[in-house]
């Protein structure tokens, strides 16, 4: 995907990381996250049958692609949680579902400051 697609009027590129993702529904995806002052969009780097997994609320398309997006008004919570080997940020949204970002041993601290913005 060309990091530009998603992109709306107005909207700004906070940043991007290689990360894994854990949706609500289940499963653990690594792609890239692509944060952005309005939202989240994900680009998973497996097959796409997360669909499934995700409200179809929070999936765009973009050619015969699929991503998950996530709208940052629907954010209610973000919690960094960091242990030696583990270092993650819970996003719990406005319906309490938890979308869990895993950066392994790497500092999550750069990717919730971009979700704060």
């Amino acid at each position: 995907m060309a990091k530009l697609e998603f992109l709306e009027e107005g909207e700004e590129l906070l940043g991007e990381w290689t990360i894994l993702y854990k949706p609500h529904g289940g499963g653990s995806y690594n792609g890239k996250l692509f944060v952005t002052n309005k939202k989240l969009v994900y680009d998973a780097q497996f097959d796409m049958s997360m669909k499934g997994l995700i409200r179809e609320s929070f999936t765009i398309v973009i050619g015969s692609y699929m991503y998950v997006a996530i709208p940052k008004h629907q954010i209610k919570n973000i919690e960094e949680k960091s242990s030696f080997f583990k270092k993650q940020v819970i996003l719990t949204l406005d319906n309490d579902e938890k979308h869990v970002f895993d950066y392994g041993m790497l500092s999550v601290k750069k990717v919730a400051e971009a979700i704060r913005k």
